[in-house]
């Protein structure tokens, strides 16, 4: 199985009331490696500690499920509402995030209560037969944990990485063996697709409405780029020339003393090193597994060097769209991308789901008719759609029931600190 004794869900249809204790076991198992003071730590601007995603996973239950369904829900605390709010300005007032480290109490072990109580009352009310709208409510809150179980994770690798200890989150190491052959050219013809979720699957609102978008004749690469081929970039002087980089990106190459990616150091040797969830592991050990830790400038800058580009988020969704969802997910339990199997299909993209976040080169905006949800919900999403870019795909850290083909992550274009990568994309004939 890998580093995590994960229990997969039955294969069948299991019910919701089954899928959601799966969900909450699965946050049980990725912090047991933990210890409380861990549980303190937020590391840069991006984390939060992993005690308050346990609060604020069991937060988004009862003030979005229970107060509202559960008749005579008993409130934990009078203060957990605003003090486990994350961004729902409609909800009232809390805490800046940058001090979310600063709050000893609640213990982990008020904590646990709080969210032992919370699923006292989501059986509850499946007890008593949960409508639909219920049922809904508490599937979005399903995925919202699980977007958090990807938090936890990158959260304290970042964590670990910033103690001078440089602590290891779990044994042992996988192998990453594989080769790394030259990546494939597959062509697309393009034309009038079909983009958006189709409504027979859970959806976030930003993946409605289903519209048509023309594209024309592009070319993928039929895998990421591994770390070998972006460690040329580096040996070629990619973060010292500017004709490669966006102007904000390049500000911010200065700015930041980028060198490489996150979590790749220089011994003293002079030989990479790259700290993962399993410890420090020579770069030769990881060359043909997918580059990872990579910001949107520095994914746009490779491509530039390369005489490639990004791919647009229509052009990723399209070539996704009839693929199985399988890879190197949060259920594999190896939490590192991995090698390209040798006997893998080079007639098809490789690695589309699992391993890394692929950003693209899409700006996170509504698609036409977008209409965010009615409340505090409509917060979910829609205000976030600034300045930020999409990636897809999913990562080493993304539960296998959580992604889809018309899955949008968006993050600002200097962000590092997820397992974000890079596929190749080219104008069809050119490359």
């Amino acid at each position: 199985m890998g580093v995590l004794e994960v229990t997969p869900l039955d294969v069948g249809n299991p019910s919701l009331a089954h899928r959601f204790q799966a969900v909450r076991a699965m946050t049980d198992t990725l912090v047991r490696p933990l210890t409380a003071e861990d549980m303190m730590v937020q590391s840069c601007p991006e984390a939060s500690p992993v005690k308050w995603h346990l609060a604020h996973t069991a937060w988004f239950f009862e003030t979005f499920v229970l107060h509202p369904y559960l008749p005579g829900h008993r409130q934990f605390h009078p203060d957990f509402l605003w003090l486990f709010n994350s961004y729902y300005k409609s909800l009232g007032g809390h805490p800046e995030k940058q001090l979310r480290a600063s709050f000893s109490r609640p213990s982990l072990d008020q904590i646990r209560a709080y969210r032992r109580h919370v699923e006292d009352g989501i059986a509850q009310l499946f007890a008593h037969g949960a409508s639909a709208e219920m049922r809904d409510r508490i599937e979005l809150g399903m995925h919202h944990e699980q977007q958090h179980q990807e938090l936890i994770a990158t959260d304290i690798k970042h964590a670990f990485w910033s103690n001078p200890l440089q602590p290891v989150y779990t044994e042992p190491r996988p192998a990453c063996a594989g080769v790394s052959s030259p990546h494939r050219w597959l062509d697309y013809s393009g034309g009038l697709v079909e983009i958006g979720n189709r409504g027979d699957t859970f959806g976030f609102d930003n993946e409605f409405s289903r519209h048509p978008v023309f594209l024309q004749p592009f070319r993928l690469a039929s895998r990421p780029v591994t770390c070998a081929e972006y460690l040329r970039f580096i040996e070629e002087d990619g973060y010292h020339r500017p004709e490669f980089w966006l102007s904000d990106g390049w500000d911010t190459v200065q700015t930041m003393g980028w060198q490489a990616p996150l979590y790749w150091r220089k011994n003293p040797a002079g030989d990479w090193a790259v700290f993962t969830l399993h410890g420090q592991v020579s770069l030769d050990d990881l060359r043909s597994t997918p580059v990872c830790h990579i910001s949107y400038y520095e994914a746009d800058a490779y491509a530039h060097w390369a005489g490639c580009r990004l791919p647009t988020e229509f052009e990723w969704e399209h070539a996704a769209h009839k693929l199985p969802v399988a890879g190197n997910l949060l259920d594999s339990g190896t939490l590192h991308p991995q090698a390209l199997p040798s006997d893998a299909d080079s007639h098809q993209p490789a690695q589309l789901f699992g391993d890394v976040w692929e950003w693209t080169r899409s700006p996170y905006v509504a698609y036409p008719g977008y209409t965010p949800a009615p409340g505090a919900l409509g917060e979910y999403n829609g205000k976030f759609m600034c300045n930020q870019f999409v990636l897809r795909g999913g990562s080493v850290a993304t539960p296998a029931s959580h992604i889809r083909a018309s899955y949008r992550n968006f993050f600002a274009p200097a962000t590092r600190w997820q397992f974000s990568g890079v596929r190749l994309a080219a104008d069809g004939g050119t490359a």
